[in-house]
């Protein structure tokens, strides 16, 4: 029989991740996979026992091939004739990198309630300071996990 754990006995950890170089998607499925919990032995779909994820140094974040300027995101108004595109480049230009990261995380969660949940758990930054040293964040190299994770 699987032990269910009990909400007062679930443990939140803080994690912190340079995104220097980092490659976009491999990031993001990293940051999904902890915000969802299934780093952990106690995972359960339908609990919220994942850890908070802070991301600093995004504007440094980098794609794999021609994904830069050739990658489209669409999203639609609501209008007839509404839909609108934009792509990485155009969202850096905006100074919209946290965007980026954001909506790659996003994409690779579950929709609905709880994963809308979980996704406020991420917390992204541009450059070195963050606000949550109070929260002691474990520092996670990204590199180490496997050497197509940085691009250098």
């Amino acid at each position: 029989m699987t032990p269910f754990i009990k909400k007062k006995e679930l443990k939140k950890n803080w994690y912190l991740i340079n995104a220097e170089n980092a490659v976009v998607g491999r990031l993001a499925a990293f940051i999904s996979k902890v915000l969802r919990g299934k780093n952990k032995s106690t995972y359960n779909p339908h609990m919220d026992n994942g850890d908070f994820v802070v991301v600093t140094n995004i504007e440094k974040i980098r794609f794999t091939g021609k994904k830069f300027k050739e990658k489209k995101y669409y999203r639609h108004t609501g209008h007839p004739g509404g839909i609108k595109t934009s792509t990485p480049e155009t969202l850096k230009e905006k100074n919209k990198t946290s965007e980026i990261l954001k909506l790659a995380v996003k994409r690779m969660m579950p929709s609905g309630p709880l994963a809308k949940k979980q996704l406020t758990k991420l917390k992204i930054y541009n450059g070195e300071k963050h606000p949550h040293d109070i929260q002691n964040p474990k520092t996670i190299n990204f590199e180490s996990f496997n050497k197509g994770n940085i691009i250098k």
